[in-house]
C-alpha cells in the first residue's frame, strides 16, 4: 500500500467507528431501551446544540460559552509554553538545571487538578487568573518532561558538526538542539492540551459565569442530559481540531521528521 493510501484508509475506518457508535447510540435510544433522562437520542443533542446556539443555556449562548473557554485554554497554554520550554531546557543541557527543577516537576506531574485548586483559589482569589492558573499548572509538566527529552537526545553528529563550524554555548543550544526538540515539543504541546481541557471543567467550577465546563455543570445539576452530553461532544470536537491543527503545525515546522 502506497503511503499516501495509509492516512485515507486510516480517515475511512476512523470516519466508519464513529458512524457506527452514533448509529448503535441511535438504535438503542429509538427503541424505547433507555430513559432518556439517562441517554438522549442524537436528535435531541442535535437539536439542543441549534437551541444553545441561538437562544443560549444559563444566561449566555454557546459560542460565548466556548469563547470563554477557549480564552482561558490558550491564556494558559501560552503561560505553560512561556515557562516550560526554558524549564525543559534548563533539565536537558544542565546537571544544575536537572537538580533544581527536575524534583519540583516531578513532584508535581502526578498531582491531580482538584488537589491543588482550592489552595489556587485562596491564594488568587476566584477570578479569571486562578482558573488560567490551574489550567496551566496542569500544561506546565507534559511540556517540560516533553522539551527535557528532546534537547537531550539530540544526535552527536548534529552538534559536533555545529561545533566544528564554530558554534558555541547558546549557539548550540538556540541553532541545534532546539530545533532538534522541536517535534517532541510539540508532541509535549499536544499532550498539555489534553490536560488542560480535561482541567478545564473542574476550573470553572470555581465562580465561572461562562465556559463550556460551567454550561455542562449547570446542566447536570437540574439533570438536563442533553445538555451535559452536547458540551461533552462541542469538548471532544474542539479538542480534535486542536489536535489536528498541532499536527498540522508539526508537518509544517519539522517536514524533516523521520527522514534524517
Amino acid at each position: 500500500m502506497s503511503g499516501s493510501a495509509k492516512p485515507r484508509l486510516t480517515l475511512a475506518i476512523s470516519a466508519a467507528t464513529v458512524a457506527l457508535v452514533v448509529l448503535g447510540w441511535w438504535a438503542v435510544t429509538g427503541v424505547g431501551g433507555i430513559d432518556p433522562l439517562f441517554l438522549p437520542s442524537p436528535a435531541a443533542v442535535v437539536a439542543k446544540f441549534f437551541e444553545a446556539a441561538t437562544e443560549g443555556y444559563a444566561d449566555a449562548t454557546l459560542w460565548q460559552h466556548l469563547g470563554a473557554s477557549l480564552g482561558r485554554v490558550f491564556a494558559a497554554l501560552a503561560v505553560a509554553v512561556a515557562l516550560g520550554v526554558p524549564a525543559g531546557l534548563a533539565i536537558g543541557t544542565s546537571p544544575i538545571g536537572r537538580g533544581i527543577l527536575d524534583p519540583l516537576v516531578e513532584t508535581l506531574r502526578p498531582i491531580p487538578p482538584l488537589a491543588y485548586l482550592p489552595l489556587v483559589v485562596i491564594w488568587l482569589g476566584i477570578g479569571e487568573t486562578s482558573k488560567v492558573v490551574v489550567i496551566a499548572i496542569a500544561m506546565f509538566a507534559p511540556i517540560v518532561i516533553a522539551t527535557a527529552s528532546g534537547v537531550a537526545h539530540v544526535a552527536a553528529n548534529r552538534l559536533d558538526a555545529a561545533r566544528a563550524f564554530g558554534a558555541r554555548g547558546w549557539q548550540v543550544l538556540l541553532l541545534v538542539r532546539l530545533p532538534s526538540a522541536l517535534p517532541d515539543i510539540l508532541t509535549g504541546v499536544r499532550i498539555a492540551l489534553g490536560a488542560g481541557w480535561t482541567t478545564l471543567v473542574a476550573a470553572e467550577l470555581v465562580a465561572a459565569t461562562r465556559g463550556l465546563g460551567f454550561m455542562i455543570q449547570s446542566a447536570a445539576q437540574f439533570l438536563v442530559t442533553d445538555v451535559v452530553i452536547m458540551g461533552i461532544v462541542v469538548i471532544a470536537l474542539i479538542a480534535f481540531l486542536f489536535e489536528a491543527g498541532v499536527r498540522a503545525l508539526e508537518r509544517w515546522l519539522t517536514p524533516w521528521r523521520g527522514k534524517l
